[in-house]
């Protein structure tokens, strides 16, 4: 039987450029952003793999593991321990457990002490770009820079993920040190398909349709969409489309914004800024600013609301509040081009890594081999809720089959690429700007925001 510690460490202050729909970012603000949204655990422990021959002769290893708070990977974790312990009788495992905001901290503490093997770690982000001058590295590229992560690169295991995962979330000039499980989309909306058919419109597909659809249903006595904007984050979180479909492009759009090759004033940022606060002040209905975020769902589960801009992660809420329609989860059409408005964007969640020192390589690399292989996996993803990063795995859940379409067309977001340049203003983050406008903030005038977003980042670039 392992045991389980819980490491509650103190708050060391780093300097992120991280935002994202992920957990203790105060961006998208949802800790269930970042360890998913809990969907029901497995109703079945995983299967035990085939014992190791000769186990007996082997010598006992204490295989020490760190993961993030998370119920149901917790509970999974529990279980999947106490199957490979049975089939690997020479190692115990001890699961240490921090809580989510707490992660980052944790893994560079330990394995800088040196006690630990096998650890989770978030999908690797914000990399400190050489156009990017003065910024500082994240957590997980100072880990590897100072050698501290096992480079994984050529284990067979690695080859069950798909291939834009491992290089979106886990690799590394061209190594890989990471395996990630899972990801999350932040771009899209929740479509009550009924109420859009009760007033002959289909789901929108361009930013005119929208509006149209918008101005249809609440001629009707409906509300156009509702969000959780007391919380402030799931504003500008629900933009995230708007901004994804006038810059397809997310990686480009930061690197743009840092060479001056793009401006938040340009005439397409000056469009985009007018189109979020068209959807802030006018699509929005009267009285988000007192929503809470948790509201959000059963709010929306009434039946009266067209759209919902928010996260997958709120799709278990809204199946709980068991609304009395059918709706689906469609990318955010902020373009005028259908073309455009294809794509989900969002992050990688939950991985897996190993300390470049552990005593113990091959049982830290049996341990992982043994957590992806496909029908494990498949239980892990079943019981967490993640959007699966094994090609052969499935979402078993209405929201999985209603974003399997877009799964091929999936992209990093931007504030995964994000990082802001040192002595920028309080506006330089234009991809926040929805949540600027009233009644939510100050700004009624988009090209004066415009202009003053364009402003603060150019100070911060001056500085560098």
């Amino acid at each position: 039987m392992k045991k389980i510690t819980i490491w509650r460490l103190c708050a060391v202050l780093l300097a992120f450029g991280l935002i994202g729909a992920a957990c203790g970012s105060d961006d998208d603000g949802d800790s269930s952003a970042t360890t998913a949204a809990p969907a029901p655990a497995a109703t079945e422990a995983p299967a035990d793999p085939e014992p190791e021959p000769e186990a007996e002769m082997q010598e006992d290893v204490t295989l020490r593991v760190l993961v993030h708070q998370n119920p149901p990977m917790v509970e999974f974790m529990e279980a999947f321990n106490e199957s490979f312990e049975a089939s690997h009788p020479h190692i115990t495992i001890d699961l240490s457990v921090v809580e989510a905001g707490d992660l980052s901290i944790a893994t560079q503490t330990r394995l800088s002490a040196g006690d630990i093997d096998v650890v989770g770690i978030f999908g690797f982000s914000n990399a400190a770009q050489a156009y990017m001058s003065g910024a500082v590295p994240p957590n997980w590229q100072t880990l590897i820079e100072a050698g501290l992560l096992m480079d994984i690169t050529g284990q067979p295991f690695v080859d069950n993920y798909d291939e834009a995962t491992i290089a979106d979330a886990g690799s590394f000039n061209g190594k890989v040190y990471s395996i990630n499980l899972g990801r999350v989309s932040y771009s899209g909306m929740f479509v009550n398909k009924d109420l859009l058919a009760a007033n002959g419109l289909d789901v929108p597909t361009t930013w005119g349709e929208l509006v149209t659809a918008c101005e249809v249903v609440k001629a009707a006595g409906n509300e156009c969409m509702t969000v959780g904007g007391a919380d402030g984050w799931p504003v500008f979180v629900g933009a995230y489309g708007l901004l994804g479909a006038m810059y397809p492009d997310q990686e480009a759009l930061v690197e743009g914004l840092w060479t001056g090759d793009i401006t938040w004033d340009n005439d397409q940022s000056v469009e985009m800024f007018r189109r979020m606060q068209i959807y802030t002040s006018d699509m929005l209905e009267e009285g988000v600013t007192g929503l809470s975020h948790d509201a959000g769902p059963p709010r929306y589960a009434a039946g009266d609301v067209a759209f919902m801009p928010t996260g997958v992660w709120q799709a278990p809420a809204l199946e709980s509040a068991e609304p009395d329609f059918d709706w689906t989860y469609v990318p955010f059409p902020g373009s005028d081009n259908a073309e455009d408005n294809q794509y989900l964007f969002g992050k990688y969640d939950q991985g897996w890594a190993i300390a470049a020192d552990t005593p113990h390589p091959e049982a830290a690399l049996a341990y992982l081999e043994a957590f992806s292989a496909p029908d494990n996996y498949q239980a892990f993803a079943n019981a967490v809720g993640f959007i699966p990063t094994q090609p052969t795995a499935v979402l078993d859940t209405h929201l999985g089959r209603e974003v399997a379409p877009f799964l091929a067309n999936y992209r990093v977001g931007f504030e995964q690429y994000w990082v802001a340049p040192a002595g920028a203003g309080q506006w330089a983050n234009g991809s926040q700007a929805a949540a600027w406008f009233s009644p939510f903030n100050e700004w009624t005038d988009h090209v004066a925001l415009a202009s003053q977003a364009q402003a603060d980042l150019q100070a911060g670039l001056d500085a560098n």
